[in-house]
């Protein structure tokens, strides 16, 4: 195993890179809509359509980033380029995107169209390879759920940054032109990002190279990487702790307005609560993992967390104080699996690697990533469907009982169905921290000790056992 350690301030840049992502992401996530539609202009089917639209151009352009970036070779290695030559044009698409033309409405849904399909191939770009890096910089397990967990934290004090300061800087510099302020503002938030891809891809080290150079055409990476069991069983993993998040997410600020009547600052500070919890909770995922392999603490902490979204539904309509504190401990839960599930898809790199003797790291976290965007796309429709089920009414100060009901489901019991499904997956993850290690030291055992197969006598069946 790799035993150069690793500093903080490469923990911190490795944090930086996904914070510089999720300035661009999750600022497309909480404002793009309603900058589209209520600024620009444009109608909301046309703006669904393009937001669909891209998702289907992912499933091509996703797997396709991850085989190129397996295959590039550069002095400073396969991932830490794209961190290098992609953050400045997507700075530009971003300010471009949040760019408002005075044309015709036809010609507006074009503009929008082509400057989100070209951000959002800029971001696939940068973040594939850089999500790759988790698997390259270390293969200690400790050091790659300490890397992940200072990847979380970051991310968190972006969210609180995105949601406290994006509208009262875009009122502040629009000056009643919110178009004007939201041109500005995200013009300041994107180059904030461009500074910290450029930290991330000073500090940031690629240690584990592949035990072979990549020779086999994309079509023969695939069929590769999809008989290794542990990803696929990965990508259920990804997809349902996505699944579960992006629900509640998207319900955190009906439940807080029509549930629990807080008005507009308790619902930012009910919010941010939950961004902090989350925080707090990715901060102490490697004090648990210490003592339990990382795979057991994220299976019992995604069922406590089933067990207290039960509670909030069983509590919802009772004090506002314990539904809050029930509120905070779910973010919490949530925030401990986080990390783990990144370090996770590592493992199933490896034991990709050593089932295969080829290296395909990009391309499983394509994969990764194309089942998190699967999650967000069906968690905003089953989100739109249920309220619209529910009889949810956008203008309505009181939502009807129906209206109310769904909303709790979708905080609560939604959420943790999903995570019992989430437990069940962990539990069928066959690749623990021991085998891992084995893995390590059969693929760096010399080749002159192993067998004909080119594995030591350490092997394990496909199964995973």
């Amino acid at each position: 195993m790799t035993r150069e350690p690793i500093t903080r301030r490469e923990k911190l840049g490795f944090g930086m890179g996904d914070a510089a992502n999720n300035m661009s992401f999750a600022a497309v996530v909480m404002y793009l809509s309603y900058f589209y539609t209520n600024i620009y202009g444009i109608s909301p089917a046309a703006v669904g359509t393009i937001f669909i639209s891209m998702r289907v151009i992912d499933a091509i352009t996703d797997p396709i980033m991850g085989m190129i970036a397996d295959r590039t070779s550069t002095r400073w290695g396969r991932f830490r380029p794209y961190l290098l030559w992609f953050p400045l044009p997507l700075t530009v698409s971003c300010i471009l995107m949040f760019t408002t033309p005075d044309w015709g409405n036809t010609a507006k849904v074009i503009y929008a169209a082509a400057t989100y399909s070209v951000m959002s191939l800029l971001y696939t770009a940068v973040n594939i390879p850089y999500c790759s890096l988790g698997s390259v910089i270390t293969d200690d397990n400790q050091e790659r759920v300490s890397c992940q967990s200072y990847r979380f934290v970051m991310v968190g004090i972006v969210y609180i940054f995105l949601t406290t300061c994006v509208l009262p800087l875009t009122q502040f510099f629009g000056g009643g032109d919110d178009a004007t302020g939201f041109q500005i503002t995200m013009t300041g938030v994107s180059v904030i990002a461009l500074g910290m891809f450029m930290f991330c891809f000073a500090n940031v080290r690629e240690r584990i190279v592949p035990t072979q150079e990549q020779r086999r055409s994309f079509k023969a990476s695939l069929a590769t990487v999809a008989r290794n069991r542990q990803w696929l069983i990965i990508l259920a993993i990804t997809f349902f702790e996505a699944l579960q998040f992006f629900v509640r997410q998207g319900a955190t600020i009906y439940y807080a307005q029509y549930v629990m009547d807080l008005g507009t600052t308790l619902i930012s500070v009910f919010m941010t609560a939950g961004v902090v919890a989350s925080i707090l909770g990715t901060a102490t995922s490697g004090f648990y993992t210490q003592s339990m392999q990382k795979k057991w603490v994220f299976c019992y902490s995604s069922l406590l967390l089933a067990a207290v979204s039960v509670l909030l539904f069983l509590v919802t309509g009772t004090s506002a104080l314990l539904m809050g504190l029930l509120f905070f401990v779910i973010n919490y839960l949530h925030g401990i699996g986080a990390p783990i599930s990144w370090a996770m898809m590592s493992d199933a790199d490896d034991y990709g690697e050593w089932q295969s003797g080829e290296k395909n790291t990009g391309t499983t976290i394509a994969g990764n990533l194309f089942f998190l965007k699967l999650a967000l796309a069906i968690s905003g429709g089953l989100t739109g469907y249920l309220l619209s089920l529910g009889g949810y009414a956008a203008d309505a100060a009181q939502q009807s009982d129906s209206a109310i009901l769904v909303i709790v489901l979708l905080l609560t019991l939604i959420p943790a169905l999903v995570n019992v499904l989430l437990a069940a997956a962990i539990w069928a993850f066959k690749v623990d921290d021991r085998m891992v290690a084995r893995i390590r030291t059969e693929m760096n055992t010399a080749p002159a000790d192993r067998d004909d197969n080119g594995y030591g006598d350490l092997a394990y069946d496909s199964s995973g056992r």
